[in-house]
Formats: structure tokens, C-alpha cells, sequence
């Protein structure tokens, strides 16, 4: 397979372009910190994600930044930490600030040279908006569960962005 086969280039972003796991570790930390067990970065992923999958399967219209305060107070729950819903909430607002990786602007503005870019992402707009800023390039398509109603994996996302490439000319194998 060469990229060169290809007009549109697609992306996920939280794990691919942007370091979601060192992000979601430092976000943790007040209560990570709190905990009266420590916990290894493993551990602490692996809840979390347990949580989130939950949550999103559970409503999978809710807004990714509403979506983590719920994670996060589930989190402290389990980890017996008492937390303010305010704490929550902060917990919440951080997906903008969460670091990409060295190598992911870079690597775009190359590809953006050749393709058009798109992402599919599991954020609303408001966090993403935070990411796009540390990835500095223009992406021709965004779509995010905020816009298309559901989270991935479910088929429905993937879809979307099939059938709205579609209408802008670009197939699948395209």
C-alpha cells in the first residue's frame, strides 16, 4: 500500500497524534496523589478506560468533557478519595491541554502537502479545539462524536465520515 494511492488521509487523534495517556496521568494526579493506594500508570489507564468505555456506552451522546468529570469522580470513588464536583469538572476542560506527540505536526505538514487530512475523533469540538492548536495544521475534515451523536467503535462514526468523504467526491478507496 502506498500513500500515494491515496487523496485522503484519515486519522484517529487521541493516542495517535496526541499523547492521550500522558495526558490522562497528569490530569489524575491530584487524585492519583490522594490515593491511599499508589498505582501503577497501567493500573491507573486501565480504570480509567474501564470507566470511560462504560460511561460512553451508557450515553453515548454525552459530550467527551462531560463524559470525564463522570470518569473521574467514578475514579475517586473506587480509589475511596473524597472530590469536589468542581475537581471533576477541571478534570474535564484538560483533553485541550494534553501533549501531542514530538513528531505529530511535523509528520502532518508533510502529509498536508500531499493529501488531504481528516480525523475522526471520540472529543467534542470545544476539546479538540485545544489539540488542533498543538498540532498546527489545517485538517480538511473534522468529526467528532460531538457532531456525529456517538463514540467510536461504533460503526455509525466510521459511516458518517465514509458517507460525508462521499460527498465530497473521495471514496473508500480513495
Amino acid at each position: 500500500m502506498q500513500l500515494d494511492n491515496f487523496k485522503v488521509l484519515t486519522f484517529d487523534v487521541y493516542g495517535t497524534l496526541i499523547d492521550w495517556e500522558t495526558g490522562i496521568i497528569e490530569g489524575l494526579k491530584r487524585l492519583t496523589d490522594r490515593a491511599s493506594q499508589s498505582r501503577g500508570r497501567d493500573e491507573i489507564l486501565e480504570a480509567h478506560a474501564y470507566h470511560e468505555s462504560t460511561i460512553q456506552r451508557l450515553t453515548p451522546s454525552k459530550l467527551y468533557r462531560d463524559l470525564l468529570p463522570v470518569v473521574y469522580r467514578r475514579l475517586a470513588e473506587e480509589w475511596n478519595v473524597t472530590v469536589s464536583w468542581d475537581e471533576c469538572k477541571a478534570y474535564g476542560a484538560t483533553v485541550g491541554r494534553w501533549p501531542a506527540f514530538p513528531d505529530s505536526a511535523e509528520a502532518l505538514e508533510y502529509l498536508k502537502r500531499h493529501h488531504r487530512l481528516a480525523v475522526l475523533t471520540n472529543t467534542d469540538n470545544v476539546s479538540f479545539a485545544g489539540s488542533r492548536q498543538k498540532l498546527r495544521v489545517e485538517f480538511d475534515n473534522v468529526y467528532t462524536a460531538e457532531d456525529i451523536g456517538s463514540y467510536k467503535p461504533a460503526p455509525r462514526n466510521f459511516e458518517y465520515m465514509i458517507e460525508a468523504l462521499g460527498r465530497q467526491g473521495f471514496g473508500k478507496s480513495q
